[in-house]
């Protein structure tokens, strides 16, 4: 799998490239590839989200309907998003989800930070993503299938505004605290990991180059 670095990316842009590289996927033209970047400040929702979970217009951050599983979530300046693009023909039958959890587990794990993916009880709303041992949510993962080939990805809250999760429902959970990688630094007395270092991380783990 191929890594590609980006810098900050308006999502509109980079929901309009990432059409255009699925279909380069899917057409054969490129291998898989793992994209990472940042967006500006901005809330991406699912279709099944509830209006009463976003934010207020008040907040002054704009919210975006996209294509993707999973409910709200906020991106912007200090986390790092991954975007993957990879054609699950070529990997055989895969829970694609699952691998990505147990790849940020191992990339985090290898920086130091203890986590673990969570198994959703029948009927209960989705604990996709990675956690904190004591149940605060620091990894958001939402993708889409389409012709075998995924898009959309996971998001890593490095150190961001995390003020932001408060003025709306993040991924459809009521009473989830999200946290960030420079605060779990912090309580252990660290310095936050550098973006660098996760990007490193994650793309070694992902088995991205």
């Amino acid at each position: 799998m191929q890594r590609v670095d980006l810098g900050e990316v308006e999502y509109g842009v980079a929901a309009k490239d990432m059409r255009e590289w699925v279909e380069e996927r899917v057409a054969g033209k490129v291998g898989d590839r793992l994209f990472l970047l940042s967006h500006p400040p901005v809330i991406t929702y699912g279709p099944r989200t509830g209006l009463g979970d976003l934010p207020a217009e008040a907040a002054g951050i704009p919210a975006v309907e996209v294509d993707r599983g999973g409910f709200a979530t906020y991106h912007g300046p200090g986390q790092l998003v991954g975007y993957l693009v990879i054609d699950l023909h070529q990997r055989g039958p895969v829970d694609v989800v699952r691998w990505v959890e147990n790849g940020l587990i191992d990339a985090l794990g290898s920086l130091g930070f203890p986590l673990v993916r969570r198994d959703t009880p029948k009927g209960a709303s989705s604990l996709v993503g990675v956690w904190t041992a004591d149940g605060r949510k620091l990894c958001s993962i939402g993708m889409r299938i389409r012709r075998g080939v995924t898009s959309h990805g996971f998001s890593i809250n490095v150190d961001p505004d995390m003020t932001v999760f408060h003025t709306f429902t993040s991924c459809g959970l009521h009473d989830v605290t999200m946290v960030s990688l420079a605060e779990l630094a912090a309580e252990q007395g660290l310095a936050a990991p550098r973006d660098a270092d996760v990007r490193d991380a994650v793309a070694r783990s992902l088995g991205a180059r």
